[in-house]
């Protein structure tokens, strides 16, 4: 059984009282020692295991500046995976220098490739026609393109990026074709991308998606004499969301990795730099949910009222979703099945459906486990219900790293 590293935190009562009481509920907390021991885990492994590494954190999964400068803090050589203009800004913000970060739109518009070309980040293309776009502004010094190897595989179809289905890179059949188009430009310093699924556990899958990946990198160089400054894998290192899950042994994986990786680049010196891009491995299990029992009702189900709904956490109504729920402080044993809803005017407005649970009273606190990644960065306004509070633990200091949005704060853009 995975006990989740923060099961113990969770048994603080008076710790998540205080929390409660000063930033209300609902409200993200992350706790700093869990990041910490997450991105160095990852840099040891990759430290030793490969000669030449680079780590961008994928920012989509939390865009919180305060928590990109704490990793930055662990990890001094950070980069940023941006796909968007706002996330090169809040790298920026955080001090990730954007010539440290990797670009990686797709059907990307002219403004967007104009900011990322200005501000120096290695620029990842999608598509051929998105070279085109690119060159119409300016001429990059590097460039990589995303490889869709023809095979993917995530937690769930919407978020497996690759393979005949996924609207992402370019087929392994057209990637030579790409690069030589890049070459006849006048371009002359080169990396690869893969990123072909999200929230994997199988090492054994990371293991064939690289040697797919060199396959096409040694088909490219062999033809177009092209060398690599780096080969990127992307992410997708899953988390456990089920007690029944296992982590990934980093250092293990890694291994193995370095074997196909040096196994086809035997000089280990002149080889292309290992580039990864975790968003969930790092941030994931470090954040959770603080949220209040507002209602119960019997009806066909027994349903728990929380004040964090579909709005504050979308996961489980976008993908169906698990995330382990927890009774603040140390609880009696289940004792019944119940469906936790929030308070958004959707039926799919779940967070949980018939889940053995304690019982609770109206006002006691529950904690959602694992909100950190594609949390608050997926949370909305739907029914004009304000974003929740970020607040960063350490111990049992707390502070608040963004405040929770007022009404007022939603229509802030409307007085024109």
């Amino acid at each position: 059984m995975n006990i989740h590293p923060l099961r113990k935190l969770i048994y603080d009562e008076r710790l998540m009282a205080d929390l409660s009481a000063t930033y209300g509920t609902p409200s993200y907390i992350y706790v700093r020692d869990q990041i910490g021991q997450n991105i160095n885990r990852l840099h040891k492994a990759l430290d030793t295991h490969f000669n030449k590494f680079h780590i961008c954190y994928a920012v989509k999964a939390n865009n919180n500046p305060h928590l990109l400068k704490l990793m930055k803090s662990f990890h001094p050589g950070l980069g940023g995976d941006c796909s968007s203009p706002g996330e090169i800004y809040a790298a920026n913000w955080a001090g990730i220098d954007p010539e440290d970060c990797l670009y990686t739109g797709n059907y990307e518009s002219e403004p967007d490739l104009m900011l990322a070309l200005e501000k120096g980040c290695y620029i990842n293309l999608d598509d051929e026609t998105s070279l085109n776009r690119l060159l119409s502004i300016g001429m990059p010094d590097r460039i990589s393109f995303r490889l869709n190897p023809g095979f993917g595989k995530g937690t769930f179809s919407q978020i497996t990026t690759a393979g005949e289905n996924a609207k992402f890179g370019i087929p392994a059949e057209k990637i030579v074709n790409a690069y030589g188009k890049a070459q006849k430009a006048g371009i002359n310093n080169f990396g690869l991308q893969c990123m072909a699924g999200s929230g994997n556990l199988d090492g054994d899958y990371f293991i064939e998606l690289l040697k797919a990946i060199i396959y096409n990198t040694k088909k490219i160089e062999t033809e177009l004499n092209i060398r690599f400054e780096f080969i990127s894998m992307g992410g997708g290192w899953g988390i456990p969301y089920k007690n029944e899950e296992t982590a990934l042994d980093f250092d293990q994986l890694f291994k193995h990795l370095a074997e196909v990786f040096y196994q086809h680049y035997e000089n280990r010196e002149s080889a292309p730099a290992l580039w990864v891009e975790p968003g969930k491995s790092i941030i994931g299990n470090s954040g959770f949910i603080l949220t209040q029992v507002t209602g119960l009702k019997k009806s066909y189900k027994n349903y728990v009222g929380l004040d964090a709904g579909m709005e504050t956490l979308m996961r489980p109504a976008l993908y169906g979703a698990y995330h382990r729920m927890y009774k603040i402080g140390k609880t009696a044993e289940n004792n019944g099945s119940y469906d936790f809803t929030g308070p958004i005017c959707e039926n799919t407005d779940r967070i949980a459906f018939d889940r053995s649970f304690p019982s609770v009273n109206e006002g006691d606190l529950i904690a959602i486990m694992d909100a950190g990644a594609y949390g608050y960065a997926m949370s909305h306004n739907f029914n004009t219900r304000p974003r929740a509070a970020e607040v960063l633990l350490d111990g049992t200091d707390h502070q608040l790293i963004r405040r929770r949005e007022t009404i007022e704060d939603i229509f802030s853009g409307c007085g024109v």
